[in-house]
């Protein structure tokens, strides 16, 4: 039998909010470095609280990989340098880095402050920025590298965040100018646009009972799939995009989302209708 290596073999990634918000299930950030490290890669966890970020590594550890954690603040230009800086004294280099760190909250033009829509660009799109900064030279160097940012399909469609979805509709057009800016230096950029999964972070909005019961069936029935998202699928994709496998696709935003995008809601009404609310 032919052995096969691990989609990102000997690869030194770096991981931004590589940790989860309590509570059940796994957030992407969490999925994506254990997949990569079980595909291989040596993985620094970068991640505000690193008391998560150590979870991460503990579960990596006991399957056998490789990780060190970064605790940092990644809206600070500072701390992105001191994490590639970090990562290449740790593995010797970075050839892959996920963007991973996002923050949502409910609101239009009208009612979002000057402070949340800040916030929610900071966040969502200055993190990815000053991560990129400082890890494309590294790359650049070794000649080459994969970059992969986490957006959303809140990007491309309306869901009353109106700041959470215009910084995750710039993570797109900056992937799409980064991969057209850096290719010739052999990186490639892409993206991953989640759609209605359900993580920690999800679920830590609403109270556990029925209603957060119905919004989580209601999240499975409205993909054409009909089932339940996870960080996980989030995680494959991502390690996906960066591994040699995908060599050949940049500048692109790849949707993991039960097919939501590729249908009208009128099509899946059925779907939802039969899907009892609470106190029916």
């Amino acid at each position: 039998m032919v052995e096969r290596a691990g989609r990102v073999e000997g690869k030194a990634a770096i991981v931004t909010g590589a940790g989860s918000t309590p509570g059940p299930g796994i957030g992407t950030g969490k999925a994506t470095a254990v997949v990569l490290a079980r595909e291989g890669a040596s993985v620094l966890l970068v991640d505000l609280h690193p008391e998560r970020a150590e979870e991460t590594r503990a579960m990596i550890e006991a399957e056998g990989g490789k990780a060190e954690v970064f605790a940092g603040d990644a809206t600070r230009a500072a701390d992105c340098e001191a994490m590639v800086r970090a990562a290449v004294e740790a593995f010797g280099t970075v050839d892959v880095l996920v963007n991973n760190i996002g923050l949502a909250s409910l609101g239009t033009v009208v009612d979002t402050t000057e402070d949340a829509w800040d916030r929610a660009f900071d966040v969502n799109l200055r993190t990815a920025f000053l991560a990129c900064k400082y890890a494309v030279p590294v790359m650049a160097e070794n000649g080459g590298g994969s970059i992969v940012n986490v957006s959303s399909i809140s990007a491309l469609r309306g869901d009353g965040t109106v700041a959470y979805s215009a910084a995750k509709g710039g993570l797109v057009a900056m992937t799409v100018d980064m991969a057209y800016s850096h290719g010739r230096q052999g990186i490639r950029v892409n993206a991953v646009a989640p759609g209605h999964i359900t993580t920690p972070m999800v679920m830590s909005v609403s109270e556990p009972g029925a209603h957060a019961d119905f919004m989580n069936t209601m999240r499975s029935e409205a993909g054409l799939l009909g089932t339940a998202g996870t960080g996980w699928d989030v995680g494959w994709a991502a390690a996906f995009l960066a591994s040699e496998e995908a060599r050949w696709i940049t500048g692109a935003t790849l949707p993991v989302e039960s097919g939501v995008l590729s249908v009208t809601p009128l099509m899946m009404a059925r779907h939802l209708r039969g899907v009892p609310e609470p106190g029916e």
